[in-house]
């Protein structure tokens, strides 16, 4: 007999010798026959275990879900009460408290730059109204004002209420000096 190695990325084929020696080790074969009927017995025994197991916990479902529907727990209670537990965890953890107390820093801060702005622009239109031009404005509109109730009350209802205003603009007008446009235009309007 020849004997040799034979690599893995040997080519040749395996010859007799060889072959003879492979069937003589069965890996299949170490366990007697006795053992082999002992194994097929609990294997049977097992599958017959799960088959009772598998019905009695089908039984006790069911036996569940009569006592869940008796009792008006629904899959959608269960959901709001797992929806609400966990906004619960949720709130009481630590990542939403440091979370909460940093966006009601940042609100406040909020709340002071707008107060500090609002301070600012009523400085700032409180400024403007104590200003000369503003009171200038605000004196020609008084002046106006009063023009359209003087005419409106002395006219006696007789006017319409746009010959009562260009009176009045032209009135305006004839009180700021060197403003000879609006003169012009409240002339063309009365005689419109």
């Amino acid at each position: 007999m020849e004997t040799r190695q034979q690599g893995l990325l040997d080519p040749e084929p395996l010859t007799e010798v060889d072959e003879e020696m492979v069937s003589e080790v069965d890996l299949n074969n170490t366990v007697t026959d006795e053992e082999r009927e002992e194994i097929m017995t609990e294997l049977t025994k097992l599958e017959e275990e799960i088959s009772t197991l598998r019905q009695v916990l089908a039984s006790k479902e069911k036996h569940h879900s009569e006592l869940r529907d008796k009792l008006g727990i629904t899959p959608l209670s269960e959901l709001k009460q797992n929806f609400s537990k966990s906004w619960y965890d949720m709130q009481t953890s630590v990542a939403y408290k440091k979370t909460s107390e940093t966006l009601s820093t940042a609100g406040q801060k909020t709340s002071a730059a707008f107060t500090t702005l609002g301070t600012a622009i009523s400085r700032k239109i409180g400024d403007m109204r104590n200003s000369q031009s503003f009171k200038s404005f605000e004196e020609k509109m008084d002046s106006t004002v009063s023009n359209i109730k003087t005419k409106v009350g002395s006219q006696g209802g007789g006017g319409s209420f746009e010959e009562v205003l260009s009176s009045a603009a032209h009135a305006s007008a004839q009180e700021t000096p060197g403003n000879n446009l609006s003169e012009e235009s409240g002339d063309r309007d009365r005689t419109c």
